[in-house]
């Protein structure tokens, strides 16, 4: 029998067991369905028109070589972007955690205020910033003697030009994070680093970073699936180009879906994304657990 307690604590979660099941379980389990279908323009019509197809979608995905454009781009933002993004956050939040810097509430309002400003609106800032005629950059580029950079019309710099738009937006977020936990590391520790004879670059690595090693991982696991999600920066800046050179996962996932309607082919691509995803966090969990960095 279920005691009194049990039934009141299943009544208190009960409401969140739900819309979980509704918005998490449902979709996902009808996506994965819809993945095994023919699903497009005509079935929404009339369901009538829709096959189940197996693995089909899947099949004609790994032989599309945009898709594999797609992942190439999506790896490459990824492995540029992630280290580019912990390790700003992680500096930034190093030098305000620092006793000796003034004004700390304001330069911390000041570098979080771009994660909550409109993706879209300064994303359209920022092409203004990177023309390649009119763009500050290019006009500081050009007034020390180098020449101009079409950045977002090369395929060369068209993804780094998009990843110093990615970190400036996003590493507020993470240095708040780091704030957070290096205001937690006892100050005793730094004292006797400092009287053993350690430097900064020695108390950095001996003792800050053992101390914030699971928040690291934490941060490090958050900004991957961030980073393997890009869509909104490429969609507005460069809208997959030039030459399909910032076409992502997601980017490829939404036009099949909503540009051509392929409804099974675009929930395919999803799964194929999650299964990434979730192979890269093993590899990280792996990895930290191998270093010691894992101490749950």
């Amino acid at each position: 029998m279920i005691s009194r307690r049990e039934r009141a604590a299943w009544g208190f979660v009960a409401p969140s067991l739900i819309a979980i099941a509704v918005f998490f379980v449902v979709p996902v389990v009808s996506s994965l369905l819809l993945s095994l279908t023919d699903f497009d323009i005509y079935a929404l019509a009339d369901l009538g028109n829709m096959r189940f197809v197996g693995l089909q979608n899947y099949e004609r995905l790994l032989t599309n070589p945009l898709f594999w454009q797609a992942m190439k781009n999506t790896v490459w933002f990824s492995v540029l972007g992630v280290p580019l993004a912990i390790g700003a956050s992680l500096a930034a939040a190093v030098i305000l955690n620092a006793r000796t810097i003034k004004w700390r509430p304001v330069w911390r309002v000041m570098f979080f205020a771009p994660y909550v400003t409109t993706l879209v609106a300064t994303a359209v800032l920022w092409n203004y910033l990177l023309h390649t005629r009119y763009g500050v950059i290019n006009w500081a580029l050009t007034s020390v003697g180098l020449p101009a950079v079409d950045w977002l019309g090369n395929p060369d710099t068209s993804i780094p030009a998009i990843l110093i738009f990615v970190v400036w937006k996003i590493f507020g977020y993470n240095m708040l994070i780091f704030l957070a936990v290096l205001q937690t590391v006892p100050d005793d520790l730094y004292e006797a680093a400092r009287i053993d004879g350690a430097g900064p670059w020695a108390r950095f690595t001996n003792v800050t970073l053992p101390a914030i090693a699971p928040t690291l991982l934490l941060v490090s696991i958050i900004s991957v699936a961030g980073f393997f999600q890009l869509f909104a920066e490429p969609y507005v800046m460069t809208q997959g180009g030039p030459a399909q050179s910032t076409v992502t996962v997601l980017y490829f996932m939404y036009e099949e879906g909503f540009k051509w309607w392929n409804l099974g082919s675009a929930s395919a691509v999803a799964f194929i994304l999650f299964l990434c995803i979730f192979a890269v966090t093993l590899v990280q969990l792996a990895v930290s657990r191998r270093l010691g960095g894992d101490h749950t």
